[in-house]
């Protein structure tokens, strides 16, 4: 189906808006009012604009406060319209917005409603115009989808129909089976269809809409199965996004259009309209890739961690390190601070690389060109939204590009059979504060990772808002970590969670190396005495070492953390039972103690 987008959803002027959903991919948009009265362009030039951009003008919105009046107030209502409606014909549009009314004016009758917009529908006739009347959710007197249809109906004019809206729609209800009855409308009379998502929040409608609405997939609403009834009652029009996010309007208009086109195309894919590649989710963590100026400070850390250095790249500065199946390259390369040492890039264990790849591109996420030497393995790569790099790998599998072949080994030994249980266990990756709702959806549409829900948690500074996403079977996790404001990301420091069997004899293990555990207050473990009981001398054992404790249904979690290392740490979790979590309640006890640790070293 053809995809629209309202410019209020972006930011810029209006030509900014109107070449980034062009760039994006779409086919129309909806010109929101504002954006028009501060364009100086002519209404003959916007169209034109439009069309050199290969974009219709799908809606011109929005129209208030113009039914169930009394007659002086609606006098004055037809008088603007009748303007609106002049200028839609000079924009090249057909179709206008009409909100259900909040004016003071406005009285509860549905006959006057109905007849005044039967009036209003017989002037937009005249005018080649079509009115199609939604119920905003906090109408004075219409405010839901069936109230709204119910007037429409009883006006019965042709050039009067509805337009659904998802937020307004869903926002309120509470039982799904209230939408059914959305079928029973004529497909012809759904004269527009706007989506939005929005996260689950209680809090006052009008400012929930004005201010958090998110793209289909980065909320909690289910705008899949709203978009199902209407499609069964055989809505033919665009799938247009209304979206008024204050992130959205104060990020890049371009990155933003990719997003919510990403967002309709994953929306199309589940309810059977598109088909991109499916999906090929990763069935583990290859390696993990830092980008240092200095290999001394993490190659240090890495070594007490047990690891050993196996392998060189043949052409590259880029060093292996590994333990069991937890595989570290080092990459010494420019960094963009002094204390640069970063998470650069990650390679996922896939099915299908080529598969994955195909379906990343598809659903817009950017193709990584690679520059190979020659006899270079050939590597399918994609950046994420905060610019990871993902490499699509295939380890030790016959008949397919192995990443390791680039390297040439240099007689370290790989380790023992006790360093068997140890590999990634998650990684956590600090996003620019305007993308994160955005790689949350990137990372479940073109990745195939399940999203939990998202957390909020204390740091001395401010607030953290968290959300992982993981494969079902707990094999790759990523930690998705952004700032509640727009503040310096790199701020907060990326990590690397190393899973074993024994983190008490890898802390151990650690310190006789010479490396260095974060410190945890003393107050931690008295709390931590009162909500658990503990064996003879375990507690004693975890304040000792500074591990950090958590449990949930379905078993234990046992971790402690290294000191950071440029904007890198390295975690060591053990989890026991099927633990599920990533130790949030110890969170913030875990931000506090590396803020004192960056003051007590002046990092």
């Amino acid at each position: 189906m053809r995809t629209s987008i309202a410019t209020v959803s972006l930011s810029g002027s209006l030509t900014e808006k109107l070449t980034a959903a062009s760039r994006a991919g779409f086919d129309g948009v909806e010109i929101f009012e504002n954006d028009l009265l501060a364009s100086p362009l002519t209404p003959e030039e916007i169209r034109a604009r439009c069309a050199d951009l290969g974009l219709t003008i799908d809606l011109y919105q929005p129209m208030r406060d113009v039914e169930a009046l009394p007659e002086e107030e609606f006098a004055r209502a037809l008088r603007r319209a009748r303007h609106k409606f002049e200028l839609m014909n000079r924009l090249g549009t057909d179709t206008v917005l009409v909100c259900s009314s909040v004016s003071p004016h406005a009285v509860d009758d549905d006959d006057l409603a109905a007849g005044q917009l039967g009036r209003l529908a017989g002037l937009a006739g005249e005018h080649g115009v079509r009115v199609a009347y939604e119920a905003l959710a906090w109408g004075r007197h219409v405010s839901t989808w069936d109230h709204a249809w119910r007037v429409v109906r009883r006006a019965d004019h042709p050039a009067l129909g509805t337009c659904l809206d998802s937020f307004h729609i869903l926002s309120r209800a509470s039982d799904p089976k209230d939408l059914e009855g959305i079928e029973d409308i004529p497909g012809d009379k759904i004269f527009f269809l706007q989506l939005a998502d929005a996260p689950l929040l209680a809090m006052d409608v009008l400012q929930w809409s004005r201010h958090y609405r998110c793209f289909p997939g980065q909320g909690g609403f289910d705008v899949a199965g709203l978009l199902r009834h209407v499609l069964r009652a055989g809505y033919t029009g665009p799938l247009s996004l209304e979206v008024f996010n204050d992130v959205f309007r104060q990020s890049e208009a371009g990155p933003t259009a990719v997003d919510a086109r990403r967002s309709l195309l994953t929306l199309q894919e589940s309810v059977g309209l598109a088909a991109p590649p499916a999906p090929a989710a990763p069935t583990g963590v290859a390696f993990a890739e830092l980008v240092t100026p200095d290999a001394a400070p993490v190659s240090a850390v890495l070594g007490a961690l047990g690891f050993a250095r196996t392998a060189r790249h043949r052409g590259k500065p880029v060093d292996l390190w590994q333990r069991g199946e937890a595989r570290v390259l080092v990459n010494t390369g420019p960094a963009e601070r002094r204390d640069g040492t970063r998470l650069a890039a990650v390679g996922l264990e896939s099915p299908d690389p080529r598969g994955a790849a195909r379906r990343a591109e598809a659903l817009l996420a950017p193709v990584l060109p690679r520059r190979r030497a020659p006899g270079d393995t050939p590597l399918e790569a994609v950046a994420a939204p905060d610019g990871t790099e993902l490499f699509f790998c295939a380890t030790g599998r016959p008949g397919l590009p192995d990443w390791r072949a680039d390297f040439e080994e240099i007689g370290a030994e790989v380790g023992t059979e006790a360093d068997a249980a140890w590999r990634v266990d998650h990684l956590s990756l600090t996003q620019p504060w305007h993308q994160f709702d955005e790689a949350a959806l990137f990372h479940r549409a073109v990745l195939g990772l399940r999203p939990q829900e998202s957390v909020d948690v204390a740091d001395p500074y401010g607030l953290l808002r968290s959300r992982a996403v993981s494969t079902d079977d707990g094999a790759v996790r990523i930690v998705l970590t952004v700032g509640a404001a727009p503040v310096d990301d790199t701020a907060h420091a990326q990590h690397i969670a190393l899973a074993t069997d024994d983190v008490v004899g890898a802390a151990r293990a650690l310190r006789a190396a010479g490396g260095t555990l974060l410190p945890i207050p003393a107050n931690y473990y008295d709390d931590l005495a009162a909500r658990f009981e503990f064996a003879d001398g375990e507690l004693e054992t975890y304040r000792e070492l500074g591990i950090l404790y958590d449990r949930d249904a379905h078993g234990e979690f046992r971790h402690c953390y290294t000191r950071t290392v440029g904007r890198v740490f390295f975690e060591l979790v053990q989890r026991d039972g099927g633990h599920r979590g990533y130790g949030a309640a110890n969170a913030p006890v875990r931000l506090a103690a590396q803020h004192a640790a960056r003051g007590l070293t002046g990092g």
